[in-house]
């Protein structure tokens, strides 16, 4: 299958002249807000009440599980039905998952089993946001401003993930129930602006629902070995290097920084990131893609190893923001390759087998650092995971030679 074609941009800025990309660039800013909110406090809160690593890692598995279970159904439910509409009512049901945890907060309960029943609806309904939200961006703009709104939807998700977790920190070192109330209502108005997008037109999957149809983004990305390659790199990577589980113990038992360092912790990685994925916004990848994306996890695993071994909090802190400078080339890579090659068709669906990637790295990396930290310790559970790393970025650049050589990312020799 031929990648798109895109033209140059007119215009950095060019995907804000659309006034739906505005909308749903802002309502994704003030969800993304919201969750990283909920994520340092609901972290700093189970592991008060429990005081056990592996908790840390049982929050990223239950969100994942939903992505993974129902990865069939998602990305069909993307491309058959009206995007926005699936955005919003899935904005509204993270709404009452973080409402729910706020009621507990209140109630004053430790039982975390009901956390993670929470945590589990919550992951159900995020399967669902995830195709249909990043299915929805490449009808909201031209082509030829696609790559750069990609970009700037990198970044508003990395401003969400610089500012989210020390408001979280901050904001549960306030009162308890702070950082869910804050959350709900930018969620709410997140709804309100998805609601404003203007009608848009989109290739709806009108074929009568076959295993064919349901099947179509995995068969998809596993013909285009470029693609494949780099999801699956950036799947490896993160599930091993992956310390963001961790960084409640590394604050309270290895830096002793409480809650407001929490959050910083929090913060670092999307500090690096967002610089990244600004200098992206306007500056895009021209050449050497696949050489730049195998250098760049190289160098995640390699920080991910000095933060592991690190005991003084400004080196922490700065290597964190470089992890997070280095994941957001593969982010940028990966995410451009997924949007501008794919037809819009078939899009959901393959944006559906790629947010299980995504949480598989993520959530499902959050399980093993938890599992991991119970059997070996914090520490070597980071420095491991480092190491293991850069070890993938060497061996995939050996099994994906397409991807190593790739230099331009709209399928261009």
């Amino acid at each position: 299958m031929s990648p798109q074609e895109p033209t140059a941009p007119r215009s950095h800025w060019g995907a804000f002249r659309h006034r739906g990309f505005a909308y749903y660039w802002t309502a994704r800013l003030f969800a993304n807000f919201s969750v990283n909110v909920v994520s340092v406090a609901i972290g700093w809160q189970v592991y008060d009440m429990t005081k056990d690593p592996l908790d840390l890692g049982i929050i990223g598995l239950v969100q994942f599980l939903p992505a993974l279970a129902l990865v069939l159904v998602t990305g069909s439910v993307a491309d058959r039905f009206d995007r926005r509409i699936v955005m919003a009512l899935c904005m509204v049901g993270e709404a009452l998952a973080m409402a729910a945890l706020l009621a507990f907060t209140l109630s004053g309960s430790t039982n975390v089993m009901i956390v993670f029943a929470i945590l589990l609806g919550f992951g159900v309904v995020r399967a669902f946001l995830g195709p249909a939200a990043g299915a929805l961006a490449p009808n909201l703009v031209p082509p030829e401003e696609l790559s750069g709104a990609i970009a700037w939807n990198s970044s508003s998700w990395q401003v969400a993930t610089i500012t989210g977790p020390v408001a979280g920190g901050l904001l549960y070192g306030l009162a308890p129930t702070a950082p869910y109330l804050v959350a709900v209502t930018l969620v709410a108005v997140g709804v309100v602006l998805v609601a404003l997008i203007p009608h848009t037109p989109q290739k709806r999957l009108d074929d009568k629902a076959s295993w064919e149809t349901v099947i179509a983004g995995f068969r998809y990305v596993w013909h285009e070995k470029i693609v494949l390659g780099a999801i699956s790199l950036d799947l490896f990577a993160v599930l091993l290097g992956g310390a963001t589980a961790l960084l409640p113990v590394y604050a309270r038992d290895v830096l002793d920084v409480g809650p407001w360092g929490l959050g910083l912790l929090r913060a670092a990685p999307a500090v690096g990131a967002i610089s990244v994925a600004l200098w992206l916004a306007f500056h895009p990848v021209r050449d050497r893609a696949g050489l730049l994306l195998f250098l760049f996890v190289t160098v995640f695993g390699i920080f991910t190893i000095v933060f592991g071994l690190s005991t003084v909090t400004w080196l922490s802190v700065v290597a964190l923001a470089i992890m997070g400078a280095s994941d957001m080339v593969s982010v940028y890579i990966r995410e451009t390759l997924i949007q501008l090659w794919t037809p819009d068709a078939v899009r959901g669906r393959v944006n559906a087998v790629n947010m299980v990637f995504i949480g598989a790295s993520n959530e499902l990396g959050e399980f093993r650092a938890g599992v991991s930290a119970a059997l070996i310790g914090a520490v070597g559970a980071v420095v491991i995971g480092g190491a293991g790393t850069v070890g993938i970025a060497l061996l995939w650049a050996r099994l994906f030679p397409s991807l190593r050589r790739a230099r331009h990312l709209d399928g261009r020799p």
